[in-house]
């Protein structure tokens, strides 16, 4: 959806997600001098070298440079690694790594041009899974894959004093949103969504607003209740920007499917 269908009190993407990182968890610098080389399923092959507490020199193919990232332990062994690129700054990518499994789940996301995908949200993601380094030996527990372990439920998540929404994921393509608490109370949509779950009570769930040019990703740790992430969209200036955001979660109640009419 273009500006002009915009309701005329509709927040834009900075409008509220000021203070939504407040409950996140601390980022750390416990990859600086690592390097990764990851290996995933859509034949991509990137390797990263973590030569600061924020920056990491990255190369695929021909392609190279060294850019800006944030890295958050999200559970035990495994990092929530966000990445910008100042030489495509509509871009971004999220790696969600187990360093112990091995396991690893890409995100890229991309805000695209108005018009080139008329009816669809304006912010891309592409997901694929794969492995850490020696791409030849097996990887150990569950492999990330897309899951329905969502469906039917209901839960609140307060990101701030000020940002409490609450989720209600519809089926295996959309979930729907309100604001209770802040700035946008009053405000929800139904939005795309994806859901994969990466291991045991550990979900990644991402979604793409049509009414505002925005997406988020988010990682989902059930043991400790807390949601970890970041959005990436246009501001009310015209300016692509990545913001974090991050909540503790409460589990409010869970609609149950007759069997043969469950969403798709």
């Amino acid at each position: 959806m273009n500006d002009q269908n915009r309701p005329a009190d509709w927040k834009h993407f900075d409008e509220f997600a000021a203070g939504i990182a407040t409950n996140r968890l601390p980022t750390t610098n416990a990859l600086r001098g690592q390097t990764f080389k990851i290996t995933l399923k859509s034949g991509r092959v990137i390797d990263l070298a973590f030569t600061s507490a924020d920056t990491v020199a990255w190369s695929e193919g021909d392609d190279a440079g060294a850019d800006w990232y944030e890295a958050l332990e999200v559970a035990a062994d495994v990092f929530f690694i966000n990445m910008t690129f100042a030489s495509r700054p509509a871009e971004d990518e999220a790696f969600i790594v187990n360093t112990r499994t091995r396991r690893v789940l890409s995100v890229r996301e991309r805000v695209r041009e108005p018009g080139e995908a008329p009816g669809e949200p304006r912010v891309a993601q592409v997901w694929s899974a794969g492995v850490l380094g020696d791409a030849s030996v097996p990887a150990e527990g569950m492999e990330p894959a897309p899951s329905r372990d969502l469906i039917g439920l209901t839960a609140h998540y307060t990101y701030s004093p000020n940002h409490v929404y609450e989720h209600i994921y519809l089926s295996s393509q959309r979930y729907a949103w309100q604001n209770l608490v802040g700035v946008q109370r009053g405000h929800g949509d139904v939005d795309l969504a994806t859901t994969w779950k990466f291991d045991q009570n550990q979900y990644v769930f991402g979604f793409r607003e049509f009414i505002i040019p925005v997406a988020s990703l988010f990682f989902y740790n059930w043991d400790v209740m807390q949601s970890t992430g970041k959005f990436l969209g246009v501001t009310s200036q015209g300016r692509i920007e990545n913001k974090p955001a991050g909540a503790f979660i409460e589990k409010k109640t869970r609609t149950v499917y007759d069997m043969g009419k469950a969403p798709v």
